[in-house]
């Protein structure tokens, strides 16, 4: 893998574990007085983690194809 991809993989799953571990820790998040409801990190927990994966995927079935 290229290091910007690996990079890329690594800040994404970093961040859809910050949110999983919010979510498991009920950890309440407010921002200038509004509070940032739970459902927000069910999402921001499942988008960067779905991105990270087909990345990842991605750029190991180009290397299968590509015989490197």
């Amino acid at each position: 893998m290229k290091p910007a991809t690996n990079i890329t993989v690594i800040l994404l799953m970093l961040i859809a574990i910050a949110h999983l571990l919010r979510l498991l820790f009920r950890v309440e998040i407010v921002a200038n007085g509004v509070v940032i409801p739970m459902w927000a990190s069910v999402l921001a927990f499942i988008i960067p983690a779905v991105l990270a994966i087909m990345v990842w995927r991605e750029n190991r079935d180009h290397q299968v194809w590509s015989g490197k």
